[in-house]
């Protein structure tokens, strides 16, 4: 079996980076993968199995947990299955609680031989006593479900991000006070080798593997030199599943895991990719494509099947969104509430798949299914020549009907009479005034029009026309006017075009030379709250590296200007 955790940085793009969500889990070859930071609605732990309605393949979760404290209401049906006792967290009120599970951080996945627990650690930086609170109540709670479970006998397998490297050799820029950090120090204290439960597999079976990372900075490039962080593990505790009397040096990392490494092949940026002497360019000499993680694997082995079970309440086979609403012609012809509750297709239509017309010109909701009907009957007995239309004949004339009457909605309100339309192009504004300030004038207008304007002009007096000349006339004035409405544009855009060139030469002028390379550098802007938010500084344009390797970046530093005036008083 084997097991996969990946930070993957927003799903939607790794979807989009690999064609499919199928190519994307099929690359990896794994039975579990689990996702962190999809930043989707839904967090869920992905299975692939041969049937998911009924299987004794371990992958499947015979139960699943949305969150660890027990208190979601999706995870009430597992209650049974992995329960949490209430005195091991009396020490934290019903808000602390439900505060840690707000954020949708962890998902449980019971596969009877172990616990599985997918979860994405909260990052907290160095001054924000907020999120350093809210991290340290987190891994808390955590900590106390875990030891619920193998009190009871049950083995736990923990995945993820936990945004902690445990030790300096898993950090690249590691300082002198870096072991000191509260958390790092929590997380050795539960290891096995500091009187703890579990194992960090990786490390056990890698103990001496040195710039073993997952994690780089996106915004610096450290991906090109490997200049990184190991923030994704697996842990494991619990007994081994051999029966045998001597139980002593088994256990389930010794028995059962038989390999665990990080997917490198996933890095955005490949050593066969990236010359030496690559400059990053702040992002703009090249397209990084990918997450900022990369992948960790485990392979678990004599793992043995269990009976047949199905899957579990919460998985996304039973969520509306996943699952579908019914995709009918004729729920197109419904408002959504009415065709959530049709669970049978009608047969007798013959509409076109789907227009863009507003389907407010089919009748109302209330009695969609009489509607339906009657708009079917229509259908159906009309001349045989209207049902002989082709699709893009229809769908021409539905659309044109539906761009009338949404026009006819927007102009309600000045409506033109009828006797404006007999009237001269340059009488029009005025008449459509007086048809909104008089329409019982306009009635009598309309309904005994002047004959001498709706006179047809004879075919021997065409060409000496007063009226056609008028006619060529306005036509000659538009299309002078037009003429030179776009030539006053295209001016413009010329203009604005090269003022921009002159700001952009301006600019590229002013950007100072890094000291270390004597390349130009990039701009940033101060994001952090604090007084020097907003400010703009120049900074080194290479990749972030180890400060040994001349490549890398130099850490050039200066602030921009804030203003012309300060070169003024320099001077």
């Amino acid at each position: 079996m084997k097991i996969v955790t990946y930070n993957v940085n927003g799903l939607r793009q790794r979807v989009a980076q690999f064609g499919s969500l199928g190519n994307l889990l099929n690359s990896f070859d794994a039975d579990i993968i689990c996702f962190q930071e999809t930043k989707l609605r839904r967090v869920i732990t992905f299975c692939r199995v041969k049937s998911a309605f009924s299987s004794g393949e371990v992958s499947l979760p015979i139960s699943a947990e949305e969150g660890f404290t027990g208190l979601l209401g999706n995870s009430k049906a597992c209650k049974v299955e992995l329960p949490f006792q209430a005195e091991d967290i009396e020490e934290f009120s019903q808000d602390e609680l439900l505060g840690v599970d707000s954020e949708g951080r962890c998902v449980i996945t019971d596969h009877h031989h172990f616990v599985l627990f997918n979860v994405y650690g909260p990052r907290a930086g160095g001054d924000d006593e907020e999120r350093i609170q809210f991290k340290q109540k987190f891994y808390q709670i955590l900590q106390k479900r875990w030891e619920s479970l193998l009190h009871l006998g049950r083995r736990i397998v923990v995945v993820g991000d936990l945004n902690i490297a445990p030790s300096a050799i898993d950090q690249c820029d590691a300082g002198p006070e870096f072991d000191n950090n509260e958390f790092r120090r929590w997380f050795r204290s539960i290891l096995l080798e500091n009187g703890g439960q579990f194992s960090d597999v990786f490390r056990t079976k890698h103990p001496d593997k040195r710039e073993a990372y997952t994690c780089w900075s996106q915004s610096t490039g450290a991906e090109v030199f490997n200049f990184g962080s190991r923030i994704d593990h697996i842990l494991c505790a619990g007994s081994c599943l051999h029966e045998s009397d001597d139980m002593q040096c088994h256990s389930f990392l010794s028995c059962h895991v038989q390999e665990c490494d990080i997917l490198t092949q996933y890095k955005r940026a490949k050593p066969e990719s990236t010359p030496r002497a690559h400059r990053w360019k702040g992002g703009r000499s090249i397209k990084l494509e990918g997450s900022d993680h990369a992948p960790v694997f485990m392979t678990l082995v004599d793992i043995p099947d269990v009976s047949l079970h199905s899957t579990p309440s919460l998985s996304s086979r039973y969520v509306p969104m996943v699952h579908g609403l019914q995709q009918t012609i004729v729920s197109v012809l419904m408002k959504r509430q009415v065709s959530e509750g049709i669970e049978e297709p009608v047969e007798k239509t013959s509409l076109p798949a789907m227009f863009p017309c507003d389907n407010s010109n089919y009748p109302p909701s209330q009695h969609s299914e009489g509607n339906i009907l009657e708009l079917n009957d229509v259908c159906g007995s009309s001349s045989q020549e209207a049902v002989s239309k082709s699709g893009s004949e229809y769908a021409k004339s539905i659309t044109t009907q539906c761009n009338v009457s949404k026009k006819k909605a927007r102009n309600q309100s000045s409506q033109l009479s009828l006797m404006s339309f007999f009237k001269k192009r340059s009488n029009i504004e005025n008449g459509a005034d007086d048809s909104r300030t008089d329409n019982s004038d306009n009635k009598v207008e309309t309904s005994q029009p002047d004959p001498c304007e709706l006179e047809t002009p004879t075919e021997g007096d065409n060409n000496d026309s007063p009226k056609q000349c008028g006619l060529d006339t306005d036509s000659c004035d538009q299309d002078l006017a037009k003429l030179t409405a776009s030539s006053l544009k295209k001016e413009k855009s010329n203009m604005a075009s090269l003022e921009w060139q002159r700001i952009h030469q301006l600019m590229q002028n002013s950007i100072p030379l890094c000291k270390g390379h004597k390349e130009p550098c990039v701009a940033r802007v101060v994001k952090k709250q604090g007084p020097n938010c907003g400010r703009r500084f120049y900074v080194c344009s290479r990749a972030e590296g180890p400060s040994s390797n001349p490549e890398a970046n130099c850490g050039y530093f200066k602030w921009a200007a804030s203003n012309s005036r300060n070169k003024k008083d320099s001077h």
